[in-house]
């Protein structure tokens, strides 16, 4: 199986990027991550954009870190562990950091780092069949890349302990109304009810930009979100070799 491209496309001032790895349900190996961070900084140089929507090809968003790299990581030195988790957070903890206004379209389940990915967004919208799954704990991994914080970020620390804890999937409508979620919509209608919520931004890339500023700064709290990422890191990195293959 190929591994998972990222590809983007610019229009009337907003960039979409798909992760395209329909095969392998969009998971991330070190190399999209690496593409995603580069389409990251391309899109933060370009004035023009005032808008990101970030989706998923095919009936998955994206089923999370590859289970290649995870394997891989087992059984290598701590400092190679550290290094190999910073380049699977670096996708979306760099998505999270655009300075434009970031919407993620859920097409399908959102699993682990992929689910990170979605909360990493400042907005999500939903296709009615989509599903967030934490899914760290039933493979006996802790979770990383400051998970628990992402859902508390969005939906408190109920959906927090429920899912990332207890381990319970979220579907769209409960996403909704959890606050993970800002709308579920017909699948059919997703991307284009994606763009329509960035069309007025889009059109003022530079006030788009302002509000972004504002809103990490006094609302997201990116520090909260540094500091869960190294508590998490850490157990994560305990956890790593008693994670369970997936048949």
């Amino acid at each position: 199986m190929g591994a998972t491209r990222v590809e983007v496309a610019v229009a009337d001032g907003t960039a979409w990027i798909t992760l395209d790895g329909p095969e392998r349900r969009n998971a991330l190996d070190t190399e999209a991550a690496a593409d995603l961070v580069a389409a990251c900084e391309r899109i933060d140089a370009d004035a023009t954009i005032g808008a990101v929507i970030i989706t998923g090809a095919g009936p998955a968003f994206c089923s999370g870190a590859d289970t290649a790299v995870l394997d891989r990581l087992r059984g290598a030195r701590g400092d190679e562990v550290y290094e190999g988790l910073d380049e699977l957070y670096a996708a979306f903890r760099r998505f999270g950091a655009l300075g434009v206004p970031t919407v993620a379209a859920v097409n399908g389940p959102a699993i682990g780092a992929g689910m990170n990915l979605a909360l990493a967004a400042d907005l999500r919208i939903v296709s009615d069949d989509a599903v967030f799954v934490s899914g760290f704990a039933a493979i006996g991994l802790h979770p990383g890349g400051g998970h628990l914080h992402l859902i508390a970020r969005a939906g408190g620390a109920g959906p927090a302990a429920a899912m990332g804890v207890f381990g319970r999937r979220v579907d769209a409508r409960r996403a909704v109304a959890a606050g993970l979620a800002w709308a579920a919509v017909p699948a059919a209608e997703l991307l284009a009810s994606a763009g329509v919520l960035v069309a007025q931004l889009a059109a003022d890339p530079a006030l788009a930009r302002a509000l972004t500023a504002t809103l990490r700064h006094t609302v997201l709290g990116a520090d909260a979100w540094d500091r869960a990422v190294e508590i998490e890191r850490a157990r994560q990195m305990w956890s790593l070799p008693r994670r369970r293959k997936e048949n």
